[in-house]
């Protein structure tokens, strides 16, 4: 079982390899991305619903460099890239997890190509690139007739309200 976790957990050579086998038996691709520091049921609401956008789901993680890069503070990331792409790579919907080590995902996405674009909670498909609800890469995969969509937060789940509740409990 460990060793089908690990494989998918993938570089952006060899995720071209699975696009172009996967466009060759005409599957579509989601993509989304995100920290996913402390894994909770609100994340994994969201994914499964993103999996449910296309034939293959595939997730972009900030290495713990990038993550340094979002100013989410200087205790995180609190578990390291690797074991959050484990992690990741256990979901049975999930068909590939890539580490990126930019502040933003635009070139995994530009490489990727996928058919769908996916955010969580607070951003706007429609956000122009000055402001923060902005997706990164959404016109570009509206350029080629990709689409981009948001899927609502669960109510009650956030990492940075769970970080606090063990906060304050420890």
């Amino acid at each position: 079982m460990e060793d089908s976790i690990k494989q998918k957990i993938v570089t952006k050579k060899t995720i071209q390899k699975s696009i172009l086998n996967w466009k060759r038996d005409s599957l579509t691709t989601v993509f989304t991305n995100g920290v996913f520091d402390v894994i909770h049921r609100g994340h994994i609401d969201y994914l499964y619903k993103a999996s449910l956008k296309a034939d293959k789901l595939i997730i972009g993680i900030n290495s713990d460099n990038s993550v340094k890069q979002l100013e989410k503070g200087d205790d995180r990331p609190i578990n390291k890239q690797d074991d959050r792409a484990y992690f990741l790579a256990a979901l049975g919907f999930v068909d590939a997890v890539l580490v990126f080590d930019e502040e933003t995902p635009l070139g995994l996405i530009r490489e990727i190509k996928p058919t769908v674009l996916v955010k969580g909670g607070d951003y706007n498909p429609l956000a122009q690139p000055d402001d923060k609800k902005y997706i990164v890469g959404s016109d570009f995969v509206r350029s080629y007739g990709g689409t981009v969509d948001v899927i609502p937060f669960l109510p009650g789940y956030s990492t940075t309200a769970l970080l606090e509740k063990i906060r304050k409990t420890y």
